[in-house]
Formats: structure tokens, C-alpha cells, sequence
């Protein structure tokens, strides 16, 4: 059966985006088209591969999979396609990379424009979550994320600081209040306020010294999602609600404006900072190719 690829690659587009309106934005053509694409399609295999409702578009059994199979090999046509870009002066295209979001708020933005500014036909999107996910199935080209998430058949390389910390601090209005911890397990006492991932999972809090590994689930009287709600966070902290432990970059202004006070910094705790990876058994598309020569130059 002689399908179009440009049919299929609307289908992609839009089980991929949940939607027609969003596939037309990401791909640049229209929603009527894609429509028209997919209505095609549908009609040539004789199956309905989307279920529309005026609010989403979600593939139907035999249209996931399809998509499953589809996915990677047009993630794999394209970078063949891609090659040709080899030979321009400098690469041109799109790169999609999935970051959690301590990465797009603490690594990205000395990276991002001097990036751009270097290859201006590139167009780079980034896509900011905590959840771990398969890149190529997202429709993304690359990720960043810790080592202890990266999956063994990756390529990985570093990038931004090779060591971070978290740090942990509190009002001095609270500390004054309340007391200052001398040891992680006084913050069982404590008025602490937590992250949650999208999971659900909630992250314990681990301190580390002279070998001495402590790892506490503290309680408190707020929550929060990693995203724009650990700005919301930290002000509480500011305002004296309890104790925070965060990246230490993301709460450096406050320590350094005094509106926070360090709270057990010999506890503190190091560990290696983010890496770029993406699959090793592909072809690599020019625009992700530089952003990694960039990168390794940087």
C-alpha cells in the first residue's frame, strides 16, 4: 500500500501535539491541512487513528500503534535529511530539548543567547519539566538532566558547572523565632516547606559532612511544584513561614541580600552538575550537532 509520507507525518504531528491547532503551530502549516492530511490517511487504511472532541485529540488503539512505530523512523528520516545541512555555512533547523526546570532557570541563560547568536538560523525550544522522559518519543532531539537519571544507552556530555549544591536557609525573623538547627535532624522541629514532582514523589532532604550521610522528611505548611511555584517558595521563606533547601544559585540573591540566612552550611551537600545526552544509535541532526560542539567549547 503506497502511503504519503507527508500524511503520515501530519499524523505524527498531531497525535504528538494532542491536537491540531498546536501541530499546526509547532509545524508551521495549518490546522486545515493537517486535517486534511490525517482524514486522508484514515480513509486510505480504512481505520480511524485519532478520537477528536472539540477539547483533545488522542489516538485511538490503532492509532498509537502506529505512532509507535512511525515515531522513530521519522525522527531517523529527518536526520538522514539532515546531513545535507553539513554543507551549509553554518546549520540551520530546528533543535527541541527537554531540561528540568532548575536547568532552563540556572544553566541555560548563559548558554541560550551566545548560542543563538553564533547559529541565527537555528530555532531552539526548549521544553522545561521534571518528569523524566523518552526524548524521541516527545519529539525532542536531546535532554539535560543528573546523572543518576540518564539511561546507560545515551551519549552524554557535561555541561554547565560541573559541581552544584543545595543549600538550605531560613529568614533571620524565623531562625530568631524558632532557633537555628545545629544538626539536619533538628528539622524534624522545624516549619520546612517542600517540593513535590509531578510524580508525586516528594524528595527527602540529604545533608552530607566528613562522610556522614543524613537524608530527613521534614514537614511543614506549604508545598509546591518544581516551576514558577519555587519562586513562591523561597518568598515564603523571605516572609518567615519556615525553612528552605533548594538549589543554592536559586537562593544566592537572598542569601546575598540577607533576606535568607545560611541554616547548617557545613551540611551542605555536592554533587555533579547536569549533562546534554541524546541516543547514540542515530544520526545527529546539524542543529544539535553544533549546540553539542558549542557546547564542548564552552
Amino acid at each position: 500500500m503506497a502511503v504519503d509520507l507527508g500524511d503520515l507525518g501530519a499524523f505524527v504531528a498531531v497525535a504528538r501535539a494532542k491536537g491540531f491547532r498546536e501541530a499546526a503551530r509547532v509545524s508551521g502549516s495549518s490546522a486545515s491541512a493537517l486535517s486534511e492530511a490525517v482524514r486522508r490517511l484514515e480513509t486510505q487504511l480504512g481505520l480511524r487513528l485519532l478520537n477528536r472532541t472539540t477539547r483533545s485529540v488522542v489516538p485511538t488503539e490503532a492509532g498509537a500503534g502506529l505512532l509507535a512505530r512511525l515515531g522513530p523512523a521519522l525522527t531517523e528520516m529527518e536526520a538522514a535529511l539532515d546531513v545535507v545541512n553539513g554543507f551549509r555555512e553554518k546549520p540551520a533547523g530546528s533543535l527541541k530539548l527537554n531540561v528540568p526546570v532548575s536547568v532552563a532557570r540556572l544553566v541555560l541563560p548563559k548558554i541560550v543567547a551566545p548560542f543563538l547568536k553564533a547559529y541565527p538560523d537555528i530555532v531552539l525550544e526548549i521544553i522545561a519539566e521534571d518528569s523524566f522522559v523518552d526524548v524521541l518519543a516527545a519529539g525532542c532531539d536531546a535532554g539535560i538532566r543528573y546523572d543518576e537519571r540518564l539511561d546507560q544507552d545515551m551519549v552524554a556530555i557535561p555541561i554547565g558547572p560541573r559541581t552544584q549544591q543545595f543549600a538550605t536557609a531560613a529568614s533571620p525573623a524565623y531562625l530568631d523565632s524558632h532557633g537555628r538547627p545545629e544538626h539536619p535532624r533538628d528539622l524534624l522541629e522545624h516549619r520546612c516547606l517542600r517540593g513535590r514532582f509531578a510524580s508525586g514523589a516528594m524528595p527527602v532532604w540529604e545533608f552530607e559532612k566528613e562522610g556522614e550521610v543524613v537524608r530527613i522528611d521534614p514537614k511543614g505548611p506549604l508545598v509546591v511544584r518544581p516551576g514558577g511555584a519555587l519562586e513562591l517558595a523561597i518568598e515564603a521563606a523571605v516572609q518567615g513561614l519556615g525553612i528552605i533547601h533548594l538549589f543554592e544559585e536559586w537562593l544566592q540573591p537572598s542569601l546575598d541580600s540577607g533576606a535568607l540566612e545560611p541554616v547548617l552550611e557545613p551540611w551542605w551537600e555536592s554533587f555533579p552538575g547536569p549533562f546534554l545526552y541524546y541516543p547514540g544509535r542515530r544520526l545527529v541532526p546539524a542543529p544539535l550537532r553544533a549546540f553539542i560542539d558549542f557546547v564542548k567549547a564552552g
